[in-house]
């Protein structure tokens, strides 16, 4: 699982320098949420799946389980593939073509479903406690709400560049 910038003691300021590299011309802007968020989703969700499966095992007779989180994690990858999927077959090809043809619809659809994401996310804070784990909690446990807080970051962040960057340029 890849560490958040908190994980590795680096500084907010740090990552804040990283962010400021984030592309703007779409063609260079589209390889980056590639890269930067699709390929991150697809590689850390299926590992915070599994994880919160086994904290949900190990710890079901406690009153902080977060009961549910592994099948809620997973619905969220097959959602966030089929999301990607779109984007990647349907519309990051029509933006890089110009942005014609039916981009502007396609671009609407991507829209409702970051809304849904954003409606999904808050349920991801609601079954781990604001990504607060029990205190004594086992490394596991402390590692799922850390990478489920990250997750939370990061879909925020690629539905934000998406929305706020991406998109515009071709409305």
């Amino acid at each position: 699982m890849e560490l958040s910038y908190n994980d590795c003691g680096c500084s907010a300021e740090a990552a804040h320098k990283n962010e400021e590299a984030t592309p703007s011309a779409p063609r260079e802007l589209i390889p980056f949420i590639l890269d930067r968020y699709h390929a991150v989703h697809r590689r850390e969700l299926p590992e915070l799946a599994r994880l919160a499966n086994k904290v949900e095992t190990v710890h079901a007779e406690h009153a902080r389980c977060p009961r549910g989180l592994a099948q809620f994690l997973a619905d969220l990858e097959a959602e966030l593939e089929t999301h990607m999927t779109k984007e990647e077959q349907v519309l990051f090809p029509l933006l890089l073509a110009n942005g014609g043809g039916c981009a502007p619809l396609a671009i609407r659809r991507m829209r409702l479903e970051h809304e849904d994401h954003h409606k999904a996310l808050g349920e991801l804070v609601r079954l781990t406690n604001d990504f607060s784990p029990p205190e004594g909690a086992c490394g596991g446990w402390r590692r799922l709400y850390a990478g489920c807080a990250k997750l939370k970051a990061d879909l925020e962040a690629h539905i934000a560049l998406e929305n706020e960057v991406l998109f515009p340029a071709f409305e």
